[in-house]
């Protein structure tokens, strides 16, 4: 195991051309697991094959346990990789594949008899170790790949993309079974997907990239819960995150948002009164899950009835879609609320919940700590 720290990293194919990655800078302890999630093309892949050593860096610094790398060859860095491509000898047994590395290190082979045993116990492919990859599954082969990596019990584990070419069910087995078996090794791993459900669901940190920047870098529920900027906001979450294009007004001390749904109104206190945000044209962020359908009796949070346009029940959840603001707006509901297109409902906001960025930057707004709690009469909801 070790600690992992990446210094102003910078990545350049040639003079006057753009830097692939731009002053990249992240650091994880002994034993996380990193997410490098975003788009194709964000810098990702080539971030991860810089750690191994298959780039070299043009500025910065890449340190494992503190010692400088980055001008390392790949065999010394003491790195284990998994390819989106599982890279599998096709002429050798799933055996053979896993202790081709090991007789490379020329280990005795009592040391690697007992080491195929421990991965293939590990990923359950003992009663694969005599067959060749031809005579496998995709995930029978992701296996063997994964278990060739952990043979050589290195320092730090890589994946590209490793459940890329597998179907919906298998990727969701193999998240559970990658998941559980960091914890059991408890080894660094730097993981590049483009899958945000994968980036949530393994990651202890997440970097979310774009265009060779990293935009955010922290836990899961720091990434989902405050997104640093539109980008991140948008590409972390599913559904995503709705953006509702407001105008900030000042009234009695107070900002308000409004929200028109076409035939209702809803003027949405969002804290103590600031200058600099006073009739500012901003991006009002609100995930679809924080938007509540309200009780007859109500509870003094805002809210405004919306015509329903679309339904697309999931199953475990009801997603209603709604107009506000001429922006089509997604709220995640309950399964079992009884609605029907062209009914209208009463959505409830949460001013705690919802957050502001700028429209021009993208860049998340902090928002003035209100005064006092809402109260109903600051909850105001307008007929047309």
């Amino acid at each position: 195991m070790a600690t992992l720290e990446l210094r102003n990293v910078n990545k350049t194919y040639g003079t006057g051309l753009p830097d692939t990655l731009k002053d990249i800078q992240l650091a994880i302890k002994d034993g996380e697991f990193l997410i490098l999630v975003g788009p194709s093309g964000c810098g990702k892949s080539t971030l991860m094959n810089c750690i191994a050593g298959l780039e070299n860096i043009t500025g910065g610094a890449i340190l494992i346990d503190d010692q400088d790398v980055s001008g390392m060859s790949p065999k010394d860095r003491d790195i284990a990789m998994v390819f989106q491509s599982y890279a599998l000898y096709p002429t050798m047994s799933v055996r053979e594949n896993i202790e081709f590395g090991l007789k490379i290190r020329k280990m005795p082979q009592s040391a690697i008899d007992e080491e195929v045993a421990r991965v293939a116990k590990l990923l359950q492919i003992e009663h694969l170790l005599n067959r060749k990859p031809g005579q496998l599954s995709g995930g029978q082969q992701q296996r063997v790949a994964m278990g060739r990596a952990l043979a050589r019990r290195p320092k730090i584990y890589l994946f590209d993309e490793p459940l890329s070419n597998l179907d919906a069910k298998l990727r969701v087995e193999m998240r559970t079974e990658m998941k559980l078996m960091h914890q059991r090794l408890k080894t660094t791993t730097v993981y590049v997907t483009h899958d945000q459900i994968e980036a949530m669901t393994l990651g202890d940190k997440v970097a979310v990239m774009k265009d060779g920047i990293i935009q955010q870098f922290g836990t899961p529920q720091q990434i989902y819960n405050d997104p640093a900027n539109l980008f991140v906001a948008s590409f972390i979450g599913s559904p995503p995150m709705n953006f509702i294009p407001v105008r900030i007004s000042k009234q009695d001390g107070r900002l308000f948002a409004l929200l028109d749904s076409g035939q209702a109104r809803c003027e949405l206190p969002l804290g103590a009164a600031s200058e600099a945000l006073d009739g500012r044209e901003v991006i009002l962020g609100v995930r679809p899950e924080q938007i509540a359908l309200g009780s007859a009796e109500g509870n003094g949070l805002p809210a405004v009835r919306a015509e329903v346009q679309v339904l697309e029940p999931t199953g475990p959840d009801l997603l209603v879609f709604v107009t506000l603001n001429q922006t089509k707006v997604c709220c995640r509901l309950a399964p079992d609320v009884a609605c029907n297109v062209g009914d209208s409902l009463n959505l409830q906001f949460d001013p705690a919940r919802v957050l502001l960025f700028d429209a021009s930057s993208g860049e998340r707004l902090d928002l003035p700590a209100a005064d006092a709690p809402v109260k109903d009469n600051v909850t105001r909801i307008k007929g047309r």
